[in-house]
């Protein structure tokens, strides 16, 4: 099913490291009608906020990727925010949907909504199948009752909605900030600033031996817009491409792409986090989606933005 290039589409969150990718590749698509509304314009938090959004504006079409979100550091630092802020955009921008006739709906959660322990690589099935990992909980909650909420628009009134589940992600516009950042763009602003000042070691978080599984952004945004167009079922789908990697491998591989040649080391009193995050992605293979950008490749983008960005 294509959806008309003339749909109105609301990128919920456009501003962010998902959002402004999917406003590049739906706009590279032809799409000639998006609904780009920030926080300073609607906060999706206010739940008469978004019902007068919706309620003038019409959109037919919502990918939901507005979220709070950060790393270890600010997920165990503010549970409350990452429980609460979720939560309400979530609830707010899916009932508007129902209530004012939005007919193709994605709503993006996170990896992190699996079991700490889940099967490697991990099934869409394994969902509430065991406890979370405890230093992201409250985000994870607020994105499970995303997917359970989406699945109930689905059976009390019909609506195709669907729900992805993306693994880790980077690339262009995102967040740098090392009190919030995730894992992979945390390395690489940390070593940038090494070799900017000719340091002689960084100290990254964590042992190094967790393994993750990372997806640059443009290969999101186009997943999104393919199971928009191919996808229509109650599971939440993985998006992953299907290999992880140690951290420590990463560590090295990021040093390699900015030129740093001074020492890599570990703080093992900082967490580590979920030991392994692999997600097995053979749903959306099936239906013939593949990733394109590989992780030396993608750092190596990522990288030539952040040298350049302002």
């Amino acid at each position: 099913m294509q959806l008309p290039r003339t749909a109105r589409v609301h990128i919920a969150g456009h501003r962010g490291l998902v959002g402004s990718a999917l406003v590049r590749h739906f706009r590279s698509e032809g799409f000639e009608d998006l609904m780009l509304y920030g926080s300073d314009r609607v906060d999706l938090r206010d739940r008469d906020a978004v019902r007068r959004l919706y309620a003038d504006q019409r959109p037919r079409v919502v990918v939901l990727a507005a979220a709070r979100v950060g790393g270890i550091a600010a997920n165990a630092a503010r549970p409350v925010d990452f429980l609460s802020d979720n939560l309400r955009i979530q609830v707010n921008v899916l009932d508007a949907a129902r209530e004012f006739g939005v007919e193709r709906l994605l709503f993006l959660g996170s990896s992190c909504i699996y079991p700490k322990h889940a099967p490697q690589p991990i099934p869409e099935s394994a969902l509430l199948t065991g406890a979370l990992e405890p230093t992201n909980d409250a985000y994870a909650i607020a994105k499970i009752a995303g997917v359970l909420h989406v699945q109930a628009l689905r059976r009390q009134y019909g609506l195709p909605y669907i729900s992805a589940m993306p693994t880790n992600l980077y690339g262009p516009n995102d967040n740098l900030d090392p009190r919030t950042s995730h894992v992979l763009p945390a390395m690489l602003q940390r070593t940038h600033e090494a070799h900017s000042r000719r340091a002689a070691r960084i100290t990254h978080w964590g042992s190094g031996t967790p393994r993750r599984e990372f997806l640059h952004v443009d290969d999101l945004a186009r997943a999104c817009l393919f199971l928009l167009e191919h996808h229509d079922g109650d599971a939440p789908v993985n998006v992953g491409c299907g290999e992880d990697v140690e951290l420590r491998e990463l560590a090295e591989l990021i040093a390699e792409v900015v030129g740093y040649r001074g020492t890599v080391e570990w703080d093992t009193s900082r967490p580590d986090g979920t030991p392994r995050k692999l997600l097995d992605t053979s749903v959306i293979n099936a239906l013939g989606w593949k990733p394109e950008i590989g992780l030396r490749d993608g750092v190596s983008r990522t990288y030539d933005w952040l040298r350049t960005r302002r």
